[in-house]
């Protein structure tokens, strides 16, 4: 029997929506409840569902803190988060399939231990997947999507693996994770067409109690068999997400244009949303320009990170653990957008030396394979801090449609006997 349902969907640390941004694009789920905390991703998440996916943002979309779970569930009056009835009073009498979403990853990032000096030990982001937790044994779907960074499998605050922290919590509410992530669920955006060197962690958890197989054998087959099918051929690379944005060209001198300054010419009437150019510096326009232009001519003095560090101190008088320039190449994918492009863009240069820059906002939002009509709301930090939080939608919706097949293969009886009992309710 042809299965037609749309799968019920809560999307939880949703941000500004590129998970289901994702899944909404494959046609095959119907999300029911999107929770963030942050003002200016839900404002964005709010509008996108309302304009592009006539889903109304303002009723689904839920902006609390998902550690007060109590509230979140039965409703909060508070003067920050407004007044709501809670997540239960809107998913009323609908059973949920899936509950996707991944915590903060900022807790287990490399990047963040390096930077932090007790290497991000106390940091409640740690925990926050325990919140996630509870929403899933509420709300028992018969899988969730929980995705994370690569650095999640070598935290251990406390000494003690997140990784088993995580297994042995959902194993006790009865879901069950493959047993070698590292190998099965680290997955390279960059294999399924995302133009960007981004590796992720997808842990798919199964109910023990709905699945027909025996959940470990089925969840090798989710990673090994069905995951692989939306594996691309070619790599896409940065020029093809960006090679025909408009060029924007340093100025002799900034000027200011409507209360804003420019340190680069651009095109007030482009067709581009969120497209304007970072202000720069003189100093830094000096340094892309020498380290795009040492590309261009194959002179490669700065490609090496010892290098590029020597020169971060020789122009700032400063170290740093960490090299802070890198410039995009043209035919490769480009590094990791991540949240942190919104204090600076150094690792992120345009590789054309006569823009001398670093990349926009869109751009930005196209290696990350935001669709152009796609619109961010708030400042220029609050824009890049939630692309880079994001995960890429065309990503996402490879995860939705292998995830739609793994649910149709595995809990078939399932799904054919909901759906009879719903078609005798109608009639």
């Amino acid at each position: 029997m042809e299965n037609n349902r749309k799968y019920n969907v809560i999307d939880l640390f949703a941000g500004c929506g590129g998970l289901t941004d994702g899944f909404e694009q494959t046609g095959k789920y119907n999300t029911l409840a999107c929770l963030e905390w942050e003002k200016k991703p839900c404002e964005t998440l709010s509008k996108r569902l309302t304009n592009k996916w006539g889903i109304d943002g303002e009723k689904i979309v839920l902006r609390f803190d998902i550690q007060r779970t109590y509230e979140l569930f039965y409703g909060w009056n508070d003067t920050d988060y407004g007044q709501n009835n809670g997540l239960c009073s809107l998913i009323g009498d609908k059973s949920i399939d899936l509950i996707i979403g991944g915590p903060p990853c900022q807790a287990y990032s490399i990047a963040g231990r390096i930077r932090d000096e007790n290497r991000m030990n106390d940091d409640y982001r740690n925990f926050l997947f325990e919140s996630y937790l509870e929403v899933v044994d509420k709300f028992r779907p018969k899988v969730f999507v929980f995705e994370n960074v690569e650095g999640l499998l070598s935290a251990s605050p406390g000494g003690i693996s997140i990784v088993d922290r995580i297994t042995k919590a959902f194993s006790e509410i009865g879901y069950e994770i493959t047993d070698n992530l590292r190998q099965l669920a680290l997955l390279d955006c960059s294999k399924f067409g995302i133009p960007q060197s981004r590796k992720r962690l997808i842990i798919l958890g199964v109910n023990r109690e709905l699945i027909e197989e025996e959940p470990q054998v089925a969840l090798y087959d989710f990673y090994e068999v069905i995951i692989k099918k939306y594996l691309t051929k070619e790599v896409n690379t940065v020029r093809h997400a960006i090679g025909n944005m408009p060029k924007m060209f340093p100025l002799d001198s900034p000027q200011k244009i409507n209360g804003k300054l420019f340190s680069h010419t651009y095109d007030r009437n482009q067709e581009f949303l969120n497209n304007l150019p970072r202000t720069q510096s003189q100093r830094d326009i000096s340094i892309f320009k020498l380290l795009t232009e040492d590309i261009e001519t194959g002179r490669n003095e700065y490609i090496k990170t010892d290098k590029l560090k020597e020169l971060y101190t020789k122009v700032t008088g400063r170290n740093s653990n960490v090299h802070k320039y890198h410039v995009l190449r043209w035919d490769k994918p480009s590094n990791t957008i991540p949240a942190h492009l919104y204090k600076d863009g150094l690792r992120h240069i345009h590789p054309d030396s006569n823009q001398a820059r670093t990349i926009t906002i869109r751009e930005a939002a196209k290696l990350q394979t935001f669709e152009d009509d796609f619109e961010f709301l708030g400042s220029q930090q609050d824009q890049y801090k939630m692309i880079g939080n994001a995960v890429p939608p065309l990503f996402a919706k490879k995860i939705a449609l292998a995830t739609n097949e793994f649910i149709e293969k595995y809990y078939g009886k399932i799904l054919h006997k909901e759906i009879r009992f719903s078609r005798v309710g109608q009639s």
